[in-house]
């Protein structure tokens, strides 16, 4: 008798399930997933998402001799496994399998660990390597809670095991005992795993891209690369975490019975653990060719089989084996009744795929297609004829925007267990290396206290008439010498250069009631050709700046008293004389070192003939932000930018100030920090790093101090350290791009975002990206791990030079306890996320007996020049009463 089709599809109608149906299942799926990740929804999740500790995949560098040891059914392997790096990229393996006999199954914990043990050293001796002690990963597949990569404790034994004393302990712990105990051999074991694990590790030796292992046999599961930040369970935001899902429990809390037929039923309630492993009963193979028995079963009983006769096989449960249903597909086609493979398994598949593409457009926006690879094994995808097309098709019907490959795994979890282990030895020999090289960037605290006295030192030599000459901190005179009282009042204008940008303001100063400044501006750039051209034309450019400015504000014919912010090293004779002692920040006008840069100002005003200034005071823009933060605060006496440079200036008693006459009052010294050590003073703290910085600088051999701790060469310390590492071989794969050879890409400014607390390694691999840097998760970690330590010692060198400075403001005035605020500017102070904290932190602990408030300038340079203009006309009208 002929069996039409709507007869058969009466009884599989409900195992058809549609695009919307598969689509539905997944995004209960992904619901699940985020149970099983969160701290608080864990302990109810059905699917449990246990973190492996397994924290990196394969890169291809990996080298070494390793053995492994794959036990998840009646036999168990030993592996010897060689991984060689010398260019070819190279697996040689050897294994012995060796049977479980099943009284041992049954029998006690240690009775099977000395049984393993035993086998172990049975391999070791064949292959005459006893005496080697060779690391080795653990392949253990059962259900296990795992704390840390190398200890797993067996929450409930599976697949016919019941050795007493081993559930709710580590198998781990109980391996190294028997082995102990034996004594004839030694081994180091790194890593255990599940079998999931090992497909996705082998799969990820060949395709870097592989980060989903899936197990569809007499048993399914998957796992897949997480990120560390969604994971609530283990401790840290930095990188990923392969995470075991034990998908086999989906359905197990009732979100799948809309779907589930009553053949699925039926087969929970014949089996040992009813109720449990629901989503497992739909899909995988140990059940699969017992859901075609209840079928047929049910069709013969109604006639529509057999000629309705039925035999005693038929109605066995388990004579009706998988492996039968491939092969009478491969034989009838795709219809019948033994077409049983349905789609969950699909779905389920598909939610991984999404859940990672979801976290991965959590940090990159969905600008980014998801491409990833999927390790696969299991007796089911590899035998049957269909199963593995049908999976690969719903997957990209569910994820059209996602390109997944699937991968066969063709040597087992045992090799896995190996390349777990394998990974493990090179991050922890990478991780060695790196910190070794990174080591003398961390200082300690008498390394840093050794820095603020040898400041303090410097500091001396540059006030003392008789060192000066040959001191590299010159602590210049500013002929500054008060800060406002709050009294000043009138129209300045004032000139803000130190850079690339320079800015002209126009500022208002109010006293009385209506107390505060208002300020205009604008900002005119210096083109390259005239920074390094002659100092006639830079004055010109600027002059026709300002001519610019008074005409926008509409007060040409205006004279008015100007404040000049000129931030390069000057000698001062007077409040309105600078004489430049050389240029800095990529600056190389000529004829202008040793000239007055205000008389070089005032002729360009003259040849201009268009208007007329009084140019009253010439500053630097340490002491502009002194000023500007002084008229907020009246306990501001210090200044400091850390910015492009750095420096430093504060208010020192004039009996001090050995270069100017008079001991009556105080004088603002601009300090000129930045060539502190250029005497040989820091050799003993600088890197190699630091000297390959100076080297190709414009100014080698000068400015040593703030090639340490400023904005424009840090990006550069990051750059030529990362160099080394790659060369290493302990960055970006060993591969140096043409980008990373290049001076100067790494600028300051991505330092800051890539130490930013809330930015996603996503988002450092696109910052990264953007340089030309092809990076996996780790570089990203280790590249935010080289700003970090860059970055922390650049906070710490500035903080031990400021200790220096208020601990002589203390001591100039015999107090035991001084209060005082240091106004600060600049833009790595300013954008770094914690450069400010780290130099707050050291300054506390290495100046204690003073109470240091850090004040940010708001206003920048340009407004405290108007101020110290302001000051000196106060004090000028004030001496002509």
């Amino acid at each position: 008798m002929s069996l039409c089709p709507l007869q058969v599809d009466k009884y599989l109608y409900h195992m058809r399930l549609s695009d919307e149906t598969l689509l539905e299942v997944s995004q209960r799926f992904e619901k699940e997933m985020e149970k099983g990740l969160g701290a608080d929804t864990n302990p109810t999740a059905s699917v449990k998402m246990l973190p492996t500790f397994v924290r990196s995949t394969p890169d291809g560098t990996e080298d070494g001799d390793f053995l492994a040891l794959d036990l998840g059914g009646t036999n168990f392997r030993v592996l010897r496994v060689k991984v060689s790096d010398n260019g070819l990229r190279k697996v040689e393996m050897e294994n012995q399998i060796y049977a479980i006999p099943e009284e041992l199954m049954r029998g006690s914990g240690v009775q099977l660990f000395d049984h393993i043990a035993e086998c172990l050293a049975n391999f070791l001796d064949k292959l005459q390597i006893k005496d080697k002690k060779l690391p080795l990963g653990f392949t253990f597949s059962f259900p296990c809670h795992q704390t840390k990569l190398d200890e797993s404790i067996l929450v409930t034994w599976t697949k016919g095991f019941k050795c007493s004393s081993v559930e709710g302990r580590d198998v781990v712990s109980l391996l190294r005992k028997s082995i102990k105990k034996r004594g004839d051999f030694d081994i180091d074991i790194v890593a255990v795993v599940n079998d999931t694990v090992g497909t996705m590790m082998t799969c990820g030796y060949d395709d870097h891209n592989c980060e989903v292992g899936l197990i569809v046999g007499t048993g399914t599961n998957a796992c897949y690369m997480e990120e560390m930040r969604h994971i609530d369970l283990v401790e840290g935001d930095e990188g990923r975490m392969c995470i075991n899902m034990e998908w086999g429990a989906f359905g197990d809390d009732g979100v799948l019975n809309d779907i589930r037929t009553e053949f699925d039923r039926e087969i929970d309630m014949g089996s040992l653990n009813p109720g449990k492993q629901l989503f497992e009963k739909m899909i995988s193979g140990m059940y699969m060719g017992e859901l075609v028995r209840l079928i047929l079963v049910k069709m013969a009983k109604d006639g529509l089989l057999f000629g309705g006769r039925l035999t005693p096989d038929l109605l066995t449960t388990g004579h009706f084996e998988t492996r039968f249903v491939p092969w009478m597909e491969q034989h009838r086609g795709e219809g019948g009744a033994a077409e049983s493979a349905r789609d969950p398994e699909q779905a389920g598949a598909g939610a991984v795929a999404r859940g990672l593409h979801g976290h991965a457009a959590d940090g990159a926006g969905d600008r980014d297609k998801l491409r990833s690879t999927v390790g696969v094994d299991g007796s089911v995808y590899k035998k049957h004829p269909h199963f593995a097309r049908r999976l690969h098709k719903t997957v990209r019907k569910l994820l059209p925007d996602c390109e997944i490959r699937f991968i066969r795994s063709e040597d087992g979890s045992g090799k896995g267990a190996a390349m777990v282990t394998a990974v493990a030895y090179r991050l922890a020999a990478q991780h060695q290396a790196r910190q070794k090289i990174l080591e003398p960037l961390r200082l300690s605290h008498e390394q840093l206290l050794e820095v603020k006295e040898r400041m303090r030192i410097e500091m001396e030599k540059g006030l003392g008439k008789e060192t000066h000459a040959e001191a590299t901190v010159k602590m210049l005179p500013t002929y500054v010498c008060s800060t406002p009282d709050g009294t000043e009042k009138g129209d300045f204008l004032a000139l803000d250069l130190g850079g690339t940008n320079f800015r002209v303001l126009l500022v208002r100063v109010r006293n009385g009631m209506r107390r505060g400044v208002e300020m205009h501006n604008k900002i005119y750039s210096i083109p390259v050709d005239i920074m390094q051209g002659t100092g006639e034309e830079l004055f010109d450019h600027i002059v026709h700046c300002i001519s610019d400015f008074l005409e926008y504000m509409g007060m040409k014919g205006v004279s008015l008293p100007l404040g000049f912010t000129f931030s390069f090293p000057c000698q001062q004779n007077n409040l309105d004389e600078g004489i430049l002692l050389k240029w800095t920040k990529g600056f190389k006008a000529t004829g202008c070192e040793g000239e007055d840069v205000v008389g070089l100002l005032k002729e360009a005003i003259h040849r201009r003939e268009e208007f007329d200034l009084d140019v009253v005071a010439v500053v630097n823009d340490t002491v502009g932000t002194m000023m500007t933060c002084g008229y907020e605060d009246p306990y501001c006496e210090v200044g400091l930018i850390v910015g492009t440079g750095s420096n430093a200036c504060y208010m020192e008693e004039m009996r001090n100030v050995e270069l100017v006459e008079g001991d009556e009052g105080r004088m603002c010294v601009n300090m000129e920090w930045g060539a502190f050590g250029d005497s040989g003073c820091l050799d003993d703290i600088r890197t190699e790093f630091d000297m390959a910085v100076d080297e190709l600088s414009l100014n080698p051999g000068k400015q040593r101090y703030e090639k340490m701790i400023s904005g424009m060469y840090l990006g550069e310390i990051v750059r030529n350290i990362l160099m080394d590492f790659t060369k290493k071989g302990l960055l970006f794969r060993g591969r140096i791009s043409e980008r990373l050879k290049t001076r100067g890409i790494f600028e300051t400014k991505f330092l800051s975002q890539i130490e930013s607390d809330c930015l996603a390694l996503l988002q450092v691999r696109s910052i990264l990206q953007h340089l030309g840097l092809e990076s996996t998760c780790d570089d990203s970690i280790i590249v935010k791990e080289v700003c970090t330590v860059v970055a922390r010692r650049a906070a710490q060198l500035c903080g031990a030079g400021m200790a220096a400075v208020v601990d002589k403001i203390r001591e100039n005035r015999g107090l035991d306890f001084l209060k005082v605020t240091v106004g600060v500017d600049g833009t790595l102070y300013k954008l770094h996320p914690h450069f400010s904290t780290v130099l707050q932190e050291t300054v506390k602990e290495l100046s204690p007996k003073c109470e240091v408030t850090f004040l940010q300038s708001e206003d920048g340079s340009g407004k405290g020049a108007a101020l110290i203009t302001a000051v000196a006309c106060r004090i000028r009208e004030a001496g002509q009463r």
